[in-house]
This record gives structure tokens, sequence and C-alpha cells, in this order.
């Protein structure tokens, strides 16, 4: 079965055709099939998807409920249909042991009665391999804690993802750059500094065996290869006009701690997976290309962020050199055991005149697209942010003498300025605050607490509303520690100016976008991003993949797909096709 054939056969052979990629639901390849011819795959699986999104709650329930139980009484019967019994056969489900048979009923029983219909999960996973029961059960536990409205979008959406599925199979789709991408990422995701879970802090062992496989991968796409003064891993693939300029991309390969396997990486596999395939054809451009693997953008071990990308834009601080991370080590000692000359960071700038543009992937680490069901979106620009630590001292005294009125309580200011930042922060909507830390030192149950330590974190699109609710908030932290006799200190940690995107930059990857059968959805990015700094050096934009499990990011569980990775980097090769050297 070819697209073509899909085209051009008749309305009750098309059905036919998709009767087994929603299960038993035959009306809505019937109202897709109103819409073709269809341009690409990708095409006609959001027509697939927009009549389920278009359709009464009652279909949508309908369409759920065709769908059967993981392991239950039809699977052990054997009374799936064939595609059903393929996907809970490849996470091992037909070999469930007795206690997780017994699990597995609990657990759909318990969904059941909640939410009145079966629990949906791909159980392909991200790479396209099947998840294991174990992942099966615990996505299941997790789900049972969602509400009933969330968790019937969630179903809608995993049986999308098995129609994608099913439909690239019945297609024959082979995804040229997905499965490597995702597979790298598992790679990468296996230098941690922690035994659970994955960090990879700046110039640790495990941030220096992830720049060194970098720097194999990028050599065998026939790249050459640096690791710079800053720790950054530079891979450079050559144009055949040696005066050509440089369009670089990329982005950070540290993590957050326990962080997600995609996070930053994305924007480094994802182009090294096309130089791959540019060097396998012998394809040169008519520029050069740089990947770059910026060292550090988290700002997890010295509390300074955009740190590789600083470099390369000559804005670096060396006063950072004399940081201290939680042990004491200096960042001038920590670069030198890594085997880096500081001296020789500010050597690391480019010259603005030799650079193109830079354009950045990168995981939404949000839930827009996803629920909107869109895999990618251009992004319009990137919110500046503010931040501050804040350390409020009281009084700390018995809390069982101490009458109300007489308190100096630390943790109860805090509490005040935490609800001062959720209201003065909800009068705008592209404004968002947080307290992200909140911290009693030496707490003890039975006494006051004299001193506490928060954070702050104001981003917004527009940097006058930022600053003007900085400002109101920190006059608002005078007056409640005034008012409760606590005195305050506010130390400025972060100050960065919101970055658009260039206009020329986004319309071609919003043309790249539609040439693949997608609409274009642009959106704001309220996370920084590397792209930040690179808009000091040049023009730059953003191209958004879509993340799943609620858009969740800095997290284990954040997770994208092969078929998410594939579209992006043929829009991105798309786009690097079709740029004007300038």
């Amino acid at each position: 079965m070819t697209l073509s054939d899909l085209n051009t056969c008749s309305l009750p052979a098309f059905v036919d055709a998709l009767r087994g990629i929603y299960e038993h639901s035959p009306w809505i390849p019937e109202r897709a099939a109103a819409q073709r011819p269809f341009a690409t795959v990708t095409a006609l699986k959001q027509a697939l998807q927009a009549a389920v999104t278009q359709a009464s709650t009652d279909e949508q329930l309908g369409l759920i409920r065709a769908h059967p139980e993981l392991a239950g009484k039809a699977a052990v019967a054997g009374e799936l249909t064939a595609e059903s019994t393929g996907e809970q056969a490849a996470s091992g489900l037909n070999l469930c042991s007795p206690e997780e048979f017994a699990t597995l009923h609990r657990l759909n029983a318990d969904y059941n009665a909640k939410f009145g219909f079966p629990f949906i999960l791909a159980v392909k996973g991200p790479t396209g391999k099947g998840l294991s029961r174990q992942a099966v059960i615990a996505t299941f536990a997790r789900r049972l804690k969602n509400g009933r409205d969330a968790e019937l979008a969630e179903s809608l959406r995993q049986i999308h993802r098995i129609a994608e599925i099913r439909l690239n199979d019945l297609l024959a789709v082979r995804l040229a750059y997905g499965p490597r991408i995702m597979d790298w990422a598992e790679t990468l995701a296996q230098f941690s500094d922690d035994a659970d879970g994955l960090t990879c802090a700046y110039l640790t062992a495990a941030h220096r065996q992830t720049a060194a496989q970098l720097a194999d991968w990028m050599r065998a796409a026939g790249m050459d290869v640096t690791i710079d003064a800053v720790g950054n891993v530079v891979g450079r693939y050559l144009s055949n006009a040696p005066d050509a300029k440089t369009l670089i991309t990329g982005s950070h390969y540290d993590t957050v701690r326990n962080g997600g396997k995609y996070d930053g990486r994305l924007g480094i596999l994802l182009p090294l997976a096309l130089v791959h395939e540019l060097h396998a054809r012998g394809e040169k451009l008519p520029y050069h290309v740089e990947v770059i693997g910026f060292a550090e953008e988290e700002g997890v071990r010295f509390r300074s962020t955009f740190l590789g990308s600083n470099a390369i834009t000559g804005r670096f601080d060396m006063a950072l050199l004399d940081a201290t991370d939680a042990d004491g080590v200096t960042m001038r000692a920590a670069l030198a055991a890594a085997g880096h000359d500081p001296a020789a960071i500010p050597a690391v700038a480019r010259h603005a005149g030799d650079v193109l543009a830079f354009v950045e992937v990168h995981i939404e680490q949000g839930p827009v697209l996803l629920e909107r069901g869109l895999p990618l979106g251009v992004v319009t620009a990137i919110a500046g942010s503010s931040r501050y630590l804040v350390d409020l001292t009281g009084l700390a005294s018995h809390a069982g003498t101490t009458p109300m009125t007489m308190r100096q309580d630390a943790a109860a200011a805090a509490a005040e300025i935490v609800l001062l930042v959720e209201e003065r922060c909800s009068r705008f909507p592209a404004l968002v605050g947080t307290v992200g830390q909140l911290q009693v030192p030496n707490g003890s149950v039975n006494v006051i607490p004299g001193a506490c330590r928060l954070s702050l974190d104001i981003r917004a699109a527009d940097d006058a509303v930022r600053m003007a609710a900085v400002d109101d908030i920190l006059r608002g932290i005078e007056a409640i520690c005034a008012r409760r006799r606590i005195d305050f200190a506010a130390e400025r940690i972060v100050e960065a100016c919101a970055a658009p995107c260039a206009p020329w930059l986004m319309d071609r990857l919003g043309d790249a976008i539609e040439r693949q059968g997608l609409r274009r959805f642009d959106l704001l990015s309220g996370a920084g991003h590397d792209a930040m700094a690179m808009a000091a050096l040049t023009d730059m934009a953003m191209l958004f993949a879509r993340c799943g499990n609620g858009g969740i990011s800095h997290n284990p569980l954040e997770t994208m797909t092969a078929d998410d990775a594939d579209l992006a980097a043929c829009v991105l090769l798309d786009f690097l096709r079709g740029l004007p050297p300038r």
C-alpha cells in the first residue's frame, strides 16, 4: 500500500485499507477522506487526527472504549485485533508473571471505575521498541492520579500515537533520522553523575564522557572536530566554497539534576544526524555548518548559565573562573582538571561577519504543541528572565512559648512572598513567576524558623512587563518583611533580556514545516535557551518539537517520539538546503 494508492482508490477501499489504524472506528477514515489527495503521510496523519478532534465527546469515548485492556480478558482469550496482539506482545504483556497479571488486573479495574473507559498506552516506546512491563505498570499507576478531562485527552493522544505507528507499518514508512537520534540520546543518558537518573553537570566525569562521545560521532560524520577551552564540542562540516559564511546550530549537553534525555541534546544530535547523511551522500552546502554541543547552559554546578554560548559570542565573564561549586572547587580548577586552558576562553569567540545565522532545535518543554496535536512549532521569541536568591532573617524562638503576635517567623514571611509572586504574575498572560527553592536551614519541628532562603524566577516575553513585575515583587517583599520585622537580602543571579527570533529565519522554518504537510504554528518560548545568548552575535531562530507526558521536562519522564524527531530533522534539512549563503 502506498500513499498514491490511498489518494486514488474509491472511498470504500480507502476506509477498508485504514480499518485497522483506529480500533473499530471506520468513521475516522470516512471523514478524513474528504481531504484527499494528501501531499505527505504527515498530512494524512493530521487529517485522521483532526477527524477525531472534531468528533463529539460520545464519539471520542466510543473510540477509546473500542480499545482492549492491556493484558486483559480479551488478550488472554486471544480476541484482540492483529494490531493490538502484536503491540501487546512487543512489550511482553503476553508473558506477564502471575504477580504482574494481578497488578494489571487491579489497575484496569481501578482505572475503569474512576474514568469509565479503558487505559490506553502506546506500548511501543519513543525509540520504537516495546516498553518494558515495569514501565507500562509505572505509567498506569501514574496516570491513575489524573483528573478525568486530562486523562480523556491523554487517552486520545495515545490512540493517535498508536495510529501513527500502525500507519507507518501499513505504508512501510522508513524514518531516516529519528531512530538514530533516539538511540544516540539513549547512549548519552548512560553517562551520569548519579547512579539513579540522569545528571550531567559542567566538567564532571560524566560531562567529559559525553563530550568525548559527541566528538567521536562528529568525526564519523565527516566533521572537523575540536573541544574548545570552555568545553564546547564543535563539529565543522566544510563547504566547497572556502570563503563561505558559517551557519551555526546546536544546543547544550549538560543537564539539570535528575533531568531528561532530550532537553538540549536533541538540538545537537538532530543536526549531527543530518550531517552524517549529507557526508554519506557526498553533499555539501553553500556555507559551512558548525554543530556545537554547548558545554553549559543549566547553571547547575556554578550557578552561572550559558557559559558555552557566551564564550562563542565573546561575552564570557572571566570573573566567573573564581566561582566555586558546592565542594569549594573553583571553575578555573575544574577547567584545568578537565584539560582546558581558562586563559584561552576569549579566543573561542566568533566574529559576527563570519556567521550566517544560528538555528536551534529543542523540545518545547511545555504542553502547547501537545495539546494542539502538532509535532512542530516555530518560536517567535524567548522570554526574558530575572532570577534572585532571597535570604530572610527573623528570630528563632520556642514554638510553644512565643505568642503569635511576638513572632519573627522567616518561613511565614516566605509563605506570604510565594503568594505575592503568584498573584502579581497572574495579571498578564505572558508573565510567569516561580519560587522553585524554599529552604529553612537547620529547621526543627519545635522552633520558629529564624531564617529562610527562597528563589525568584520571573519571566516574560516583554522586558518592560517583566521588570515592572520584578520591581513590584521586590517592593512587596520589603513591605512584608517590614511588617513582620524580618531582615532580607535579595541577590540577583540572572538578568536576561527577551530575545526575538529573526522573521526571515522564522518564515523559512515555517515554509519547510508546511512542505511536510503540517500547518505552521508560532509560539513563545518561556524557557531560556542558548539561542538567547547567540542572539548577541547573529540572527537566530528556533524550531520546537513536541514532548509527551503532558509536556513534562527537566524530569526523567521527559519524552518524545522518533517520528517527531524524524519530522523535525526533515524540516531542518529542507531549511538548510534552501538557506541562501548571503
